[in-house]
């Protein structure tokens, strides 16, 4: 009797599995496609559309599942969830195109979705807060030379940019007046630009007369905690610089976004709210390509929800836009009493998952560590 030997395959590089037994390799780009499975979960499908969608997948081997109303016409609408290989689901798109109902524009949709792939390198964000009530430094860098001298660090530490704020946006904390943030952040601008530092300069604001003020005197980006809903002029502000923004999920506001946050379907809810955020960007003269959108972690989330986030970030890359992850020191690492190092350790080893899935940017207090990090893991 032959004894089989079995053994699950978790690498991502197929091309190499297929060539190390001796599989034709004038093919083996071309199959690698047949061993890549993604499910591709469509939101507000007809019946028509996922009676035919379903057909479709079926006809190809591969599958897809519907509300179970679907047949009997029951229901008007039903989210579907579509799953094969690569190589199946682009089949399935171009026979899409052949389609009825609006169909064709879903087979299009498809094939954008299975192009996307992030070849680039994760990054870090080196955070500096001016401010004297941030939940890890409050206070450490409000004075001037303190702040300068911390910037300093973060580009020599391997900052690929940094993001600095004047308003504390951490849990029940209150809106900071645009002339106090000012205050503090147009002086580090004005030093930056003296010392010739050249790593992109990020200004976390929700303030549209402060990301306004701070473009014009040198910073290349705006990280909207709010998703560009606090300040309706936001929105034209990012468009007429034509600068990167970083469009953050947020569920409420600091003052109460962590008072029992309950969502239905956690990961749906956020990546919805984002396609609606960058929707407005878009229909507002934002380029797609200076969109960075963050999940927020801990911005009316509860443990839990972070976690998962962390877990399943990947389901936001097909929003099209870099994907930013900010665990630095956060409360998810329930370390309320540990020192700051010691939270940095952890906030490493987290982000170690979000550098396996190819987040894009990191933001990070301590850049030193994260570099290393990189480093490590080639």
């Amino acid at each position: 009797m032959h004894d089989f030997i079995l053994k699950e395959l978790k690498s991502k590089d197929m091309l190499s599995e297929l060539n190390a037994i001796g599989f034709d390799k004038s093919y083996a780009q071309r199959a690698c496609d047949k061993y890549n499975y993604k499910n591709l979960k469509i939101f507000g499908l007809s019946v028509a559309q996922a009676n035919i969608l379903k057909q479709t997948a079926l006809s190809f081997g591969a599958d897809c599942a519907t509300n179970r109303n679907v047949i009997t016409g029951k229901c008007d609408q039903s989210d579907c969830i579509l799953g094969g290989s690569v190589s199946q689901l682009s089949k399935i798109a171009v026979q899409l195109g052949l389609q009825p109902f609006g169909l064709r524009l879903l087979g299009r949709e498809i094939e954008r979705v299975l192009s996307l792939e992030s070849e680039n390198l994760t990054q870090l964000m080196g955070i500096l807060n001016l401010t004297h009530n941030s939940f890890s430094d409050g206070g450490e860098y409000e004075n001037f030379e303190e702040a300068a001298t911390q910037l300093v660090k973060l580009v020599e530490d391997g900052a690929d940019m940094v993001d600095i704020g004047a308003e504390s946006t951490k849990p029940f904390s209150e809106a900071v007046a645009v002339d106090e943030q000012l205050a503090k952040i147009l002086p580090i601008l004005d030093f930056a630009r003296e010392n010739n530092i050249d790593v992109p300069i990020s200004i976390d604001t929700r303030s549209a007369e402060v990301a306004r003020r701070s473009l014009e005197a040198g910073a290349t980006a705006i990280n909207d905690v709010s998703g560009l809903d606090y300040d309706s002029d936001m929105v034209r502000v990012i468009a007429d610089f034509e600068c990167p923004v970083i469009i953050q999920h947020s569920k409420g506001i600091p003052e109460t976004m962590q008072i029992n946050p309950i969502y239905g379907n956690l990961m749906d809810e956020i990546f919805l709210d984002l396609n609606r955020r960058i929707d407005y960007a878009l229909s507002n003269g934002v380029k797609k390509e200076n969109i960075i959108i963050d999940p927020g972690i801990g911005f009316g989330k509860t443990r839990e929800h972070n976690f998962e986030i962390i877990r399943r970030v990947e389901e936001l890359r097909s929003l099209g836009c870099p994907i930013m992850l900010g665990i630095s020191r956060k409360s998810l690492l329930n370390m309320a009493d540990a020192d700051n190092y010691t939270k940095d350790i952890f906030t490493v080893a987290l982000n170690t998952l979000a550098v396996e899935r190819k987040v894009d940017i990191l933001r990070v207090h301590n850049v030193k560590l994260h570099r290393q990090l990189l480093n490590m893991l080639g």
